[in-house]
C-alpha cells in the first residue's frame, strides 16, 4: 500500500487499517529503518508522558538498531521546541534509567533532591 492510501485510511479511521499496516512501516522501499522508527517512538513517548517500561523497551530497540545514547538524548533536545521543556524534563529521568543511569543519585548524591 502506498503512503497516500495509508494516509487516507488513517484520516478516515478505516477499520481495515490493521496490525499488518503497523509492521509494514519498516524496511521497505521508502520506509523507515528500525533505528528511525525507534527514535520516532521515543519522541512520541516523550510527547505523551509515556510510562517508564515503554521508554525502556523503545530505548532498547533504538540501541539494538544502532542508535547511540547521544542520539537518543538529541531526540529529547530536538522535541523541546515542539512539546515544551517540562515534558522533556519529565521524560529525562526515564530515558536515563533506560540507558542505565540513575539521575537522582548522580546529580544529588545520597541526600536526594533539595
Amino acid at each position: 500500500m502506498d503512503y497516500t492510501d495509508r494516509l487516507r485510511r488513517l484520516a478516515i479511521n478505516d477499520e481495515r487499517l490493521g496490525d499488518d499496516d503497523f509492521d509494514d512501516v519498516v524496511d521497505g522501499p521508502g520506509r523507515l529503518d528500525p533505528k528511525a522508527l525507534a527514535l520516532a517512538r521515543i519522541a512520541a513517548l516523550v510527547s505523551i508522558g509515556g510510562a517508564e517500561p515503554s521508554f525502556g523497551a523503545q530505548v532498547d530497540a533504538a540501541i539494538s538498531a544502532g542508535s547511540t545514547p547521544a542520539q537518543i538524548v538529541d531526540v529529547l533536545v530536538g522535541v523541546i521546541p515542539v512539546i515544551g521543556l517540562p515534558r522533556v524534563v519529565a521524560a529525562a529521568p526515564k530515558i536515563a534509567l533506560a540507558l542505565g543511569h540513575d539521575v537522582d543519585i548522580e546529580v544529588f548524591g545520597d541526600i536526594g533532591p533539595r
